[in-house]
């Protein structure tokens, strides 16, 4: 077995999408195993738009800041090499929140490291329909927005992992679905592959006059984004309607707090109710409920298109494609792939 690791680290905070200019490919001899640690290779990296917050000096997020020249973090799908703890043994197909390396290094509590199942067709959808931002989108619209059938659901950054995966669970409860997503073959993508019921192209599109539309208004919005977005749909929002933020990539990059909704008035007049959550909020809910994800992945009507670049050295530019909106889908990086 090799004995260096490269991995992606931490020099200075990103200013805007200049990934390249804070962050370094370095090399680094492995060294021996702590107690309860487990050692992956990894086979693939997610890039997640919240790691965006990690790379900031902002320390009013949900978790603290990386420290500067740090190993980045993110999730990681690979094979245990090594372990110091009998739950995770050799050879076992494992994901959890590791470094952007080609060896991760983890205490399974801290990590959330899970045994995953390598019978699937395509272990990669671990990071998709069977992944973290399925249960996102699962939690986040049926529990968080308390979606039902009938209703019209809003999703932003709909062509995205999470907005697209949130879309399908809309559908599957019975919502008629609004995707919002940037451009034409997004649009597209919204319509004909996962058969929203209305699309907004928010770059060409008044999205504010597409919702006003709707007879009665929108009863909930599954945000990733914020910004100017949740101004266009809180005043098409229907009385007592619901709003679940799981994400305001609009603000990622700003090192210190962004102004408020403008149109937060409406909460008030038309009785919202606005609740934020994250992954970690619910990781120990896992077992509860991915039988109905692995059920309507098997059934094919849960699906994600992967975005894959390859080599960890082309981490910052599946990193840049994800948080740019360049790609559509879930955007993943191989570093060494499923042998």
């Amino acid at each position: 077995m090799t004995s260096t690791n490269r991995f992606w680290q931490l020099d200075r905070h990103p200013r805007g999408n200049d990934f390249a200019a804070a962050l370094s490919l370095r090399e680094e001899a492995l060294a021996p195993l702590g107690e309860g640690e487990v050692r992956v290779r990894t086979g693939w990296l997610s890039m997640d738009a919240g790691t965006r917050m990690w790379m900031s000096p902002r320390t009013d997020g949900y978790q603290p800041p990386l420290p500067l020249r740090s190993r980045m973090v993110g999730l990681v799908l690979g094979r245990v090499t090594e372990s110091r703890d009998p739950a995770f043994p050799v050879g076992a197909l494992v994901r959890g929140f590791g470094q952007w390396a080609e060896f991760a290094t983890m205490l399974p509590a801290l990590a959330g490291l899970e045994v995953v199942d390598d019978g699937i067709a395509d272990v990669r959808q671990h990071f998709g329909a069977l992944g973290m931002n399925a249960w996102t989108a699962y939690v986040g619209v049926k529990e968080v927005a308390a979606v039902k059938a009938g209703e019209w659901l809003v999703v932003s950054a709909a062509a995205g992992a999470t907005g697209s995966l949130a879309c399908q669970v809309g559908k599957a409860l019975g919502a008629r679905i609004v995707g919002i997503a940037g451009g034409p073959a997004k649009c597209a993508f919204l319509r004909e592959t996962l058969g929203v019921d209305l699309a907004l192209d928010y770059k060409a599109d008044d999205v504010a006059a597409g919702l006003a539309a709707i007879e009665g208004g929108v009863h909930a919005y599954f945000d990733n984004v914020g910004g100017p977005l949740l101004d266009a749909v809180l005043p098409n929002m229907a009385h007592y309607g619901r709003v679940a933020i799981c994400g305001m990539v609009a603000a990622y990059d700003a090192d210190a707090p962004l102004p408020g909704p403008a149109r937060f008035d409406q909460v008030l007049m038309r009785r919202l109710r606005i609740e934020g959550f994250f992954i970690p909020d619910f990781l120990e809910r896992g077992a509860e409920f991915l039988p109905v994800l692995r059920q309507w992945h098997d059934e094919g009507r849960l699906a994600v298109p992967l975005d894959e670049s390859e080599g960890i050295e082309n981490t910052l530019v599946a990193y840049d494609r994800m948080l740019s909106g360049k790609a559509i889908g879930k955007v993943i990086v191989r570093v060494a792939g499923d042998d």
